[in-house]
């Protein structure tokens, strides 16, 4: 995940890690969406959505990943770290709590708080394959983006009303999430509906 994580930042930016790109902003902000989808106003019946709180774990993940590789480049290291907070025991936390902390923590360090996150995890039942795999699923999409004008301004990710997070979620589960085609199979099958909704001609 490190590596693909190297790799689609220096897609967008050979010299990300020049950048001063604000890792921390982003992480707080997708915890406030994160809330937003399971529920916190108390005036209201909400139901918590957790396939959308589970793409934000993830989303928040590309973040932490860019952050730690920013400050050290050496991915083993870092790997073993993430590694050795994962094993270790954590407190057991309530979705909004664990998301709240996150938040706070990376706010008042500017940086990622893997332990947070880890703890956000637990709460939330994912296991770090869960992770991995909603992981390599957003990465595909966030290439394919790329590829179709992301960065231009031309990229349409409404294909037929409907986000294309929802076909990237939708497309994952009708495959063999182990194949060593996964990956450029879940790409075409995005290409696919895209072509199919947004008329396109890359």
């Amino acid at each position: 995940m490190l590596e693909l994580q190297d790799a689609m930042n220096t897609r967008i930016n050979s010299a990300w890690r020049q950048a001063g790109n604000e890792w921390y902003r982003a992480i707080w902000i997708e915890c406030a969406e994160m809330l937003d989808h399971y529920g916190w106003k108390w005036w209201k019946h909400q139901e918590p959505d957790m396939e959308q709180v589970i793409l934000e774990i993830v989303d928040i993940w590309h973040f932490i990943l860019s952050d730690l590789l920013e400050a050290s480049g050496d991915t083993d290291d870092i790997a073993s770290n993430i590694e050795a907070i994962m094993q270790s025991s954590c407190e057991t936390m309530e979705i909004p709590v664990a998301i709240e902390t996150l938040a706070g923590n990376t706010l008042s360090h500017h940086h990622a708080d893997v332990e947070a996150f880890v703890k956000l995890m637990a709460a939330a039942d994912l296991t770090l394959d869960d992770l991995y795999r909603g992981y390599i699923g957003k990465n595909v999409l966030n290439f394919f983006r790329q590829d179709h004008g992301y960065k231009q301004g031309t990229y349409q990710k409404l294909w037929g009303g409907r986000e294309d997070n929802e076909y990237l979620v939708e497309t994952a589960a009708a495959l063999d999430a182990d194949s060593t085609t996964f990956q450029q199979d879940l790409y075409d099958g995005l290409k696919a509906h895209y072509t199919r909704h947004c008329n396109d001609t890359p």
